[in-house]
């Protein structure tokens, strides 16, 4: 997988721009057009911190809301994920914007059309879309879970927000993917690096769960990222770093999984929990910044 658009020019990194917007993450254009579990779009302030002053290539291989590209503005990009229904929503918000912020102009949080939609997906891209946002920003916490059949069966969450989404940010969303040097693609993270090259800027922010509990790390996680996965993970990070790539990994803050980045730079990252059913128990959790500095760093 190569970056697209031709010759491979830097971009270069604005540390001052980046703080001030990532201090206003809620304001500044473009930002995620979406609501999603474990999104590090609260994080970015810190992420930024340990950054490269210039790179070739950003590669994100878990985008999920893809909180950190949008506020990076890369001239290239390798964007990916293994969910098709994720990478097929960016492709119609860059291809479609139109249409589908027309498909979610009426719709509203309303439990029954929530339901409604959840049971009986479109076809067309542009509307699938607006659904697929739709569902993300009315279910509960922004998960995204599939069941055996592939089908999504996440329930509403009773949004406080009747906003689902914001004209203006959708739109320059659509610009920012709509770049020449910008890819989306369907591909497991093991692969999705595959053209990483000297210079490239790595972003891997796997699924991970924190608990209280250290001990449990292992067992709570098994179900949603393995733990042959997460060695996986930093194998493939290590290789992108390997390759002169500037690599950067958020996990969970757990002396197993920091023992695997083992070259690695460690930092900690704090940043609030959303996922806790009980909302009196959502509060401050402690995750880790990995990263190891590439050629041109």
């Amino acid at each position: 997988m190569s970056a697209a658009g031709g010759v491979i020019t830097h971009t270069a990194v604005d540390l001052d721009a980046l703080r001030s917007a990532s201090r206003h993450s809620l304001s500044t254009t473009p930002r995620s057009f979406l609501r999603w579990a474990g999104s590090k779009r609260s994080a970015l302030p810190q992420l930024i911190e340990v950054l490269p002053e210039r790179y070739r290539v950003y590669r994100e291989p878990f985008l999920g809301s893809g909180a950190l590209f949008f506020l990076l503005r890369p001239k290239h990009a390798v964007l990916s994920d293994s969910c098709r229904e994720l990478i097929s929503t960016f492709e119609a918000v860059r291809d479609h914007p139109v249409g589908v912020l027309r498909f979610l102009a009426p719709l509203k949080p309303d439990k029954e059309r929530f339901y409604e939609i959840r049971g009986a997906r479109s076809r067309g891209p542009a509307k699938r879309a607006a659904e697929f946002i739709y569902l993300n920003k009315t279910c509960w916490n922004g998960l995204y879970r599939v069941n055996g059949a592939g089908q999504f069966n996440v329930p509403y969450g009773a949004p406080k927000s009747d906003l689902i989404a914001e004209p203006e940010n959708l739109r320059a969303c659509s610009g920012a993917l709509a770049q020449s040097g910008i890819e989306l693609a369907v591909a497991p993270f093991d692969t999705a690096l595959s053209g990483v090259g000297e210079g490239d800027l790595v972003f891997l922010d796997p699924p991970y769960v924190t608990t209280h509990n250290n001990n449990g790390f292992v067992d709570y996680n098994e179900r949603l990222f393995s733990w042959d996965d997460q060695v996986k993970a930093s194998e493939v990070a290590a290789s992108a770093a390997d390759a002169g790539a500037h690599v950067v990994v958020t996990n969970a803050y757990h002396d197993d999984v920091i023992a695997l980045y083992k070259g690695f730079r460690t930092r900690e990252l704090c940043r609030h929990s959303t996922l806790a059913s009980d909302s009196s128990a959502r509060g401050p959790v402690k995750e880790a910044i990995l990263w190891r500095p590439g050629a041109l760093s």
